[in-house]
C-alpha cells in the first residue's frame, strides 16, 4: 500500500488503525444519509390517506418509506382519461406477476375526495381486478395537492383552474435509493414491468435472457398509424383477435362490419358525449361493461380513421371470431371503440 494513507497505518498502531476505519465508515454513512435525505422524510410529507378498505396510511411511513413504488393520481367519476390510465397499469401489474404486492406497490390517489370514499374506491379497484398489492387512496384536499406539487404531477396552469385536469402521469421510484421517474401512463407495460420489477430493484430480480444474437433477431415490424394507434390507445382494454380474451372492454374483431360507420366514428370521437346524451347503444355497453365508461382519447378526426381502417384490415386478414366472441345479433355485446 502506498500514499499518504498508507504511511500512516504503518507508522500508528493497531488501535489507531480502528480508529481510522470507524471513522472512514461514520464519514461515509454521513454522506450517504445527507445524499439521500432529499428525497425522504425532510422532503416527503407525512400526510394522512385512507385506502379502500378504510384502513389510515401515512404517505412517507406507510406508503413510499423503504418501497419500490408506482403513484397516480385519478378520480372515479373520470369519463375522460382515468379508466385508460387505471387499464393500462393493470396491464403493468400482470406483467410484474408475483413481485406485484411484494416487491412493487401501486398507489392511485383521488382527486376528488368529497366523492371518492373508501366504498367508491373500493367497487372502482373491483371493477378493473386490481389486486392487494395496488391501494386506492383518498385523504384531504389540500393534502392531495400538496402530494401531486411534491411529485411533480401538479399542472400548473390547469389545475389552478380546474383541479380535476390532472395530469396523467405517473412516479415510479425507490425510496430506499432516492431513484425517481416520471413516466406516461401508456408507456409500454413490459418497459414499466421491467423499471419497476428489476431497475429500481437493482436488478437483485432480474430474469435470465440469452446473450443477444443478431443473426437470430426478428425482423423489423412496421406498424400502420392506426395499429400504432390501437397498441398505445386501446389496447389496454380491447383486444382485436377473436380470442375472447377477458380485458376491462371485449374483443373488438369485426366490429367495423357490425355498427354504423357514421356511430362507430362518433363513439370513437367522443363517447362521454354520446354517454351524457344517454345513446341508447352507448348505455347498454356501459351496462353491461361494469359500468365502465369509454374513455375520451382526444382523438383526431384522422386518428379516428386510422383506427377503423386497421381494425377493419385485421378483419380482412383472415381472422376468425372464436366461439367466445359476442354474437353480430347481440346490440350490446360489441362496443364500437
Amino acid at each position: 500500500m502506498t500514499g499518504p494513507l498508507s504511511f500512516g497505518f504503518k507508522r500508528a498502531g493497531w488501535p489507531a488503525r480502528v480508529l481510522a476505519l470507524i471513522t472512514l465508515f461514520a464519514t461515509a454513512q454521513a454522506l450517504a444519509t445527507a445524499g439521500s435525505s432529499r428525497w425522504g422524510s425532510e422532503y416527503f410529507p407525512n400526510v394522512e390517506l385512507t385506502n379502500q378498505d378504510g384502513q389510515k396510511l401515512r404517505f412517507y411511513d406507510d406508503v413510499i418509506k423503504d418501497k419500490i413504488v408506482a403513484i397516480n393520481f385519478i378520480f372515479t367519476s373520470c369519463r375522460a382519461i382515468c379508466p385508460a390510465e387505471t387499464a393500462r397499469m393493470r396491464q403493468v401489474e400482470k406483467a410484474l406477476g408475483e413481485q406485484m404486492g411484494r416487491d412493487v406497490f401501486f398507489y392511485s390517489i383521488s382527486i376528488d375526495p368529497d366523492r371518492d370514499t373508501p366504498e367508491v374506491l373500493k367497487a372502482y379497484a373491483a371493477k378493473f381486478g386490481t389486486g392487494p398489492g395496488w391501494q386506492f387512496l383518498t385523504g384531504k384536499e389540500e393534502d392531495v395537492i400538496l402530494l401531486q406539487k411534491k411529485l411533480g404531477l401538479w399542472v400548473t396552469d390547469a389545475q389552478s383552474i380546474d383541479p380535476k385536469d390532472h395530469s396523467i402521469n405517473l412516479i415510479v421510484g425507490n425510496e430506499s435509493t432516492g431513484r425517481w421517474s416520471k413516466r406516461s401512463s401508456f408507456d409500454d407495460p413490459k418497459v414499466l414491468a421491467r423499471l419497476l420489477g428489476e431497475s429500481l430493484n437493482n436488478y437483485r430480480f432480474a430474469r435470465a435472457t440469452p446473450e443477444a444474437n443478431y443473426a437470430a433477431a426478428d425482423h423489423r415490424v412496421e406498424f400502420t398509424p392506426g395499429e400504432h394507434l390501437f397498441n398505445i390507445r386501446c389496447k389496454a382494454c380491447h383486444t382485436v383477435d377473436g380470442s375472447g380474451a377477458e380485458h376491462v372492454g371485449p374483443d373488438l374483431l369485426g366490429v367495423v362490419e357490425r355498427r354504423d360507420a357514421a356511430w362507430l366514428r362518433r363513439w370513437i370521437k367522443e363517447p362521454n358525449v354520446m354517454l351524457e346524451e344517454e345513446d341508447p347503444l352507448a348505455m347498454a355497453l356501459y351496462r353491461q361493461y361494469r359500468e365502465l365508461p369509454m374513455p375520451n382519447l382526444g382523438l383526431s378526426d384522422k386518428e379516428v380513421e386510422q383506427v377503423i381502417e386497421y381494425m377493419s384490415t385485421v378483419g380482412k386478414e383472415g381472422s376468425k371470431i372464436s366461439d367466445s366472441s359476442p354474437s353480430a345479433s347481440d346490440s350490446a355485446t360489441v362496443p364500437g371503440s
